[in-house]
């Protein structure tokens, strides 16, 4: 009698995660007649566009090169109305395209998976559910995203205050009222940053607590007409074909001049051209030395320095807001509407958390070393345990029960982010150490969706049970994106792009963690279609 036979919750493949990876996923193997299900523990699809619900909250990718690609109906169809879409409205698409497409059947919503054991006499993968209930299945493809996983602070009293408190990734889903409320926020990153600016003038006092200030640079976000959708409906071949060909998966192309070649006036001068465009044109479309040469990098940092000191009237507050650890490109960045002029009003105070750490919390509020704030709501912007912090919260066991949290202890080990040796029949979509974490996500994913499809159909076609990474090609993924870090001067930095966190232990810069893939997404995706075109070179099939 078959495992299928056994048990009525049996499948060929179950999708973890209802975000923008696991919609195209059961979109591709649906279209492919497998017996397919996805399970979202959440009540609803959409993932970080469902779960983040904050007040500013909106792609900073430009909306056009955020969507699928794979549906020429879809993208005649869907109007973008601003050029970097908000929160409401990308979830309003995602489940546009669900329901476009009759996805919801296969989805199993408040179906939260707990733990994953790997069966190797049966070959499947049996998971339990948080509540109760299992389900089996030959294979498992997670999407759960890079940025899945919130992080609270370690703060004494934490628990203790008296008002509202939540990290940003848990904002209520009811209307929440700030008009003339005390609030204070706890993080200066790209959440934080998003938040403070939409919010600075409708509370009655905001307080923002800074530990290590962020360079950042403006959205420039516009609508976008009904002619300028028509315009951007005809160059969607162009507008991908090029996504695909930058490192960053989006249309700004670096500039190939020659950071040295130039004089500083007219270096000065195209910044002042990027600075006043759209989206991550300052970041994508600059030189490559400001990335790998420390001079060229300290120029940019003072070019935007000085644009900060420009916009904040106090010359002491801009000083405070300016990064001296890290220079600009070397962290996540962040892009901002109005930020820093945020720091101009009379009702925002801005606590160096540095200077006069954060003691404790207490039932009134936030105290300080050198003062105690009174609050009414205190908001988490503290980041997430990123890329590798979904799959360290599941219990994962593969071969011979090996922990997969254990395997990752000291950095993820995978073959191209989408498999890990002693996990057979585990696949993950955006995984550790491919692209998605450091180019425009969507771009990065749909690549790694097709793979996993392909792997799959070859098994499907081939009736296989089982597929793992072969332990060798592992080991030379692995260095490869470690020398992809090599020459980027970011492999400095605190971010989570070299999988630094401060509130997860272990997490702290004393491990090289390399979480993600740093050689750009239009080399990663020719590696990766190479060695699957290769006979699926480091796969091994049983």
């Amino acid at each position: 009698m078959s495992s299928r036979d056994n048990y009525s919750d049996y499948h060929d493949i179950i999708v973890i995660g209802a975000g923008v990876g696991g919609i195209y996923q059961i979109k591709m193997l649906s279209d492919l007649g497998y017996d397919a299900i996805l399970l979202e523990g959440d009540d609803d699809l959409g993932g970080t566009w469902y779960r983040n619900r904050y007040p500013g909250c909106r792609f900073d990718s430009e909306s056009y090169t955020y969507g699928y690609s794979f549906s020429r109906e879809l993208l005649d169809e869907w109007h973008w109305k601003e050029r970097f879409s908000s929160q409401p409205e990308n979830l309003k698409y995602l489940n546009f395209v669900a329901d476009k497409f009759d996805l919801r059947r296969h989805m199993r919503f408040n179906t939260y998976v707990q733990s994953m054991t790997w069966h190797e006499g049966e070959r499947v993968w049996v998971l339990q559910i948080k509540g109760g209930g299992e389900y089996r299945a030959r294979f498992v493809v997670s999407s759960m995203g890079p940025l899945s996983a919130p992080t609270l602070p370690d703060i004494e009293g934490r628990d203790t205050f008296a008002g509202e408190s939540f990290h940003t990734f848990w904002w209520p889903k009811d209307p929440l009222s700030l008009q003339g409320k005390r609030v204070g926020i706890i993080g200066t990153g790209a959440t934080g940053i998003q938040v403070i600016g939409e919010i600075a003038d409708k509370v009655g006092e905001l307080t923002v607590f800074q530990r290590r200030p962020n360079w950042s640079s403006p959205l420039n976000n516009s609508p976008i007409s009904a002619h300028e959708m028509a315009n951007i409906r005809s160059r969607y071949d162009e507008i991908f074909a090029t996504c695909a060909s930058t490192p960053s998966g989006f249309e700004h192309q670096p500039d190939r001049r020659g950071f040295w070649n130039l004089t500083h006036d007219e270096r000065v001068a195209f910044w002042d051209e990027l600075y006043q465009a759209s989206g991550f044109a300052i970041l994508a479309g600059n030189f490559a030395e400001v990335y790998t040469d420390e001079a060229a990098n300290a120029e940019l940092s003072e070019y935007i320095a000085n644009r900060i000191r420009q916009r904040v009237h106090d010359p002491e507050t801009a000083e405070q807001l300016i990064p001296k650890d890290h220079g600009f490109g070397m962290q996540r960045l962040p892009l901002e509407t109005h930020y820093f002029e945020v720091y101009n009003r009379d009702n925002v105070n801005l606590v160096n958390i540095n200077a006069t750490p954060i003691e404790r919390i207490t039932p009134q509020g936030i105290e300080t070393t050198a003062a105690q704030y009174d609050l009414d709501l205190i908001i988490y912007a503290t980041g997430f345990d990123a890329v590798t912090g979904a799959y360290d919260r599941l219990d994962i066991r593969g071969v011979e029960g090996a922990l997969l949290k254990d395997k990752w202890r000291h950095g993820p080990q995978t073959y191209f982010g989408f498999m890990s040796h002693g996990y057979p029949n585990l696949f993950m979509i955006a995984g550790p150490q491919s692209a998605s974490g450091a180019s425009n996500f969507p771009r990065a994913i749909e690549v790694n969706v097709e793979g996993v499809s392909g792997v799959l159909e070859y098994v499907m076609t081939n009736a296989l049970t089982r597929v793992e990474a072969q332990a060798e090609a592992e080991v030379h993924w692995v260095q490869e994106v470690a020398r992809s870090y090599e020459k980027l001067l970011l492999r400095k930095g605190k971010g989570w792009f070299v999988g630094y966190n401060s509130n997860v232990a272990g997490h702290d810069g004393s491990t090289n963690r390399f979480p993600a893939y740093q050689g750009g997404g239009a080399r990663f995706a020719k590696l990766y279609k190479e060695a699957m075109a290769d006979n699926y070179r480091g796969l091994e099939f049983q």
